[in-house]
């Protein structure tokens, strides 16, 4: 897990919005959305459209949509962030 992997998984014990992400991690948007693909990828984290409405991992467009969706770390990424 990369230095950026852990901070972001910190932020992400609760729902978070993209901006609140970007500043609590201070990164630029690119390397965020770097992060943010490779944490999902790895069903690290979880695309939300609202805080209670989980989007199908057949829409999630992280290339194009990264700045609309909230996250949160699924269970694993919990897990990994722990150990």
């Amino acid at each position: 897990m990369t230095d950026l992997e852990f901070d972001v998984l910190d932020e992400l014990y609760f729902v978070c919005s993209y901006s609140q992400l970007k500043a609590a991690v201070e990164v630029q948007d690119e390397d965020l959305k770097n992060v943010l693909i490779e944490l999902y990828s790895k069903k690290w984290i979880s695309c939300y459209s609202d805080v209670d409405q989980e989007i199908d991992e057949s829409k999630v467009d992280l290339e194009n949509e990264c700045d609309t969706y909230l996250y949160l770390a699924t269970k694993k990424g919990l897990f990994k962030h722990n150990s």
